[in-house]
């Protein structure tokens, strides 16, 4: 993860594509590009029914991993917070 400035959040897209879905599953999460990574690969792996994924807002999303049809993970962004002066 980026090292955070005093008032910044930092966050990362992830955007799933689900087989036979013309829709895609996306999310802004707090977790790092790599955790986000791993999760997905082990699930995968394991052979694992779901992989759990959670917003910056505390959702939980449970993705069937045998439905994964790509994932897209964005470089991690900070974010201000508060006011800026």
């Amino acid at each position: 993860m980026l090292p955070s400035a005093p008032g910044t959040l930092t966050f990362v897209d992830i955007r799933i594509g689900i087989l036979n879905s013309p829709r895609e599953l996306a999310l802004e999460s707090a977790q790092t590009a790599d955790e986000v990574t791993t999760a997905i690969t082990a699930a995968v792996e394991k052979g694992a029914p779901l992989v759990t994924l959670v917003d910056n807002k505390g959702k939980h999303f449970l993705v069937p991993t045998a439905a994964i049809g790509y994932v897209e993970i964005g470089s991690d962004s900070a974010r201000r917070i508060g006011f800026v002066g």
